[in-house]
């Protein structure tokens, strides 16, 4: 079988799958794991994401407003890599390339491949989703085994605070900084598994934007910083840029982290599980054991372990 991925999560899935033999094709943003830079890349964009926030939200709106994708498929580039299975989503326009358009490119294909859309909104969702990218690739089992360490791993996360009556921190996710998004879909219920409460979104709803007002209102005893499509790294700077601008002065009072977004919170992917066991070990630190350094990063003097 040959496979092209169309989105981060399911290349992540497809490897998680033990499936890399079959995976062709991959996005221009197919970053995990290593083995996927020897990939085709069959997509690419216009967005400059090594910009400011502000600078990459105006030109997403600049672009969708001339009726121009943000996202190209290299459809020479997929047509020469003669696909069996394409994988692709059906939840954000402005995060990979739309499904009318991979439908469209796979019609005139010869022969068709199959187009499987992803589309979960949840944690249950991910797991489905990657049950169904599985039965797709004949890796039902594989899949199978997947899910019932993903269910136990969480399950055992909340026994153990359950059993600590564990306090349940207040807890803001930032999606993006400027404009200003508190994170949602899947977000607040990984923050919620993980023993807090989200004050920032509703969970299966998209993120939103928010003012500053409102986030302080919520009271937040925990900020997690968390970019969608930005590493540790980038996460850090950016978090560095929104405590140091004043309306943020309160917040450097709060427990705030950096996180590697990519790894733990903005991909639909078998790495949520592990973002929930992150989320964990910030808000209850004596339960559960350190935090590596690779994952979050503390921003502020409340935030360090004492």
């Amino acid at each position: 079988m040959r496979v092209i991925s169309l989105l981060p999560s399911a290349t992540e899935i497809v490897a998680a799958l033990g499936g890399m033999e079959h995976l062709v094709g991959v996005t221009h943003a197919c970053d995990h794991p290593p083995l996927v830079a020897s990939r085709v890349r069959v997509t690419g964009t216009a967005i400059d994401d090594t910009a400011a926030p502000g600078v990459v939200d105006a030109q997403v709106h600049a672009i969708a407003s001339q009726g121009a994708p943000l996202y190209a498929l290299y459809e020479d580039r997929i047509r020469a890599l003669n696909p069996d299975l394409i994988i692709t989503q059906a939840l954000c326009a402005v995060c990979a390339v739309m499904e009318s358009d991979v439908r469209a490119v796979a019609a005139r294909l010869a022969p068709v491949p199959r187009v499987i859309t992803l589309s979960a909104t949840s944690l249950d969702g991910v797991l489905e989703d990657i049950r169904l990218v599985g039965e797709a690739m004949a890796l039902a089992d594989e899949a199978a085994e997947i899910l019932a360490g993903a269910r136990a791993r969480l399950r055992l996360l909340h026994e153990t605070l359950q059993a600590a009556t564990a306090p349940r921190p207040r807890v803001a996710v930032i999606e993006w900084g400027d404009p200003l998004y508190a994170a949602g879909h899947w977000v607040p219920e990984m923050v919620r598994r993980a023993g807090g409460v989200d004050v920032g979104a509703k969970p299966g709803e998209h993120s939103v934007v928010v003012t500053m007002d409102a986030v302080r209102a919520a009271d937040p005893e925990v900020i997690l910083i968390a970019p969608c499509g930005y590493d540790l790294a980038h996460s850090a700077v950016e978090g560095d840029r929104l405590l140091a601008r004043p309306e943020w002065a309160w917040a450097r009072e709060r427990r705030v982290f950096a996180l590697d977004a990519n790894a733990f919170v903005s991909r639909p992917g078998p790495r949520l599980v592990d973002g929930v066991e992150l989320f964990a070990r910030l808000f209850n630190p004596t339960l559960f054991s350190p935090v590596e350094p690779a994952f979050a990063r503390a921003l502020t003097p409340a935030a360090h372990p004492a």
